[in-house]
């Protein structure tokens, strides 16, 4: 990065899709995977911003993890900003809900697990 010592710890701020440029199919391609699906539903469980991308208890490394956030962000999803060292999570629920009505409450639902 430019004007950015080497080693200094800091990335670029994530980039964020607006889920009203979101396809239906490019949503449910983003939530089949058994991964995003665990990670939308502790995100929904949580309050905004409380969840650190490590506080996630899935079966996958940091490199893995990184990649589903970035699925997620693309389809809308979640929203991230970094706080201190860490990088803090939102469910977009409200913006994903107006463009995909009744889609977030089904895919919440415990009996589909």
């Amino acid at each position: 990065m430019p004007n950015q010592p080497a080693g200094s710890g800091h990335r670029a701020a994530p980039v964020h899709t607006d889920p009203a440029e979101v396809s239906v199919l490019g949503a449910l391609s983003a939530l089949a995977d058994p991964v995003r699906l665990q990670l939308v539903r502790d995100l929904a469980g949580s309050e905004d911003w409380t969840r650190s991308c490590g506080s996630f208890d899935v079966p996958v490394g940091k490199a893995a993890l990184s990649h589903h956030f970035s699925v997620l962000r693309g389809a809308g999803l979640v929203e991230q900003r970094d706080l201190g060292p860490k990088r803090v999570n939102r469910l977009r629920r409200e913006e994903f809900e107006a463009r995909f009505p009744g889609l977030l409450h089904l895919l919440l639902r415990a009996d589909d697990v």
